[in-house]
């Protein structure tokens, strides 16, 4: 795991933050963590997994058309283009 020194910090905010902390039953760090995993990672972000999952749900695909491309595909490795 990263190591994060935060300089500069006013006193306002690490008394916030501390204030916070033991709101949430939490040291001041857990909660810095906290914060920062909610600034870069919210909960209402788009995942890939489940966007994928939806555009294939909106065009009416089932797992038999999976099964059945699967079928079809051919493992052999692809061709150069000869130009």
């Amino acid at each position: 795991m990263a190591a994060v020194t935060i300089r500069n910090l006013s006193d306002e905010a690490h008394r916030a933050i501390k204030v916070r902390a033991a709101q949430h039953n939490r040291s001041a760090e857990a909660e810095m963590r906290s914060i920062l995993e909610a600034a870069v990672r919210p909960e209402d972000r788009v995942r890939l997994g489940t966007a994928l999952s939806q555009i294939s749900r909106d065009l009416g695909l089932t797992n038999a058309d999976f099964v059945a491309l699967e079928a079809q595909s051919n493992s052999d490795p692809a061709e150069p283009m000869q130009i």
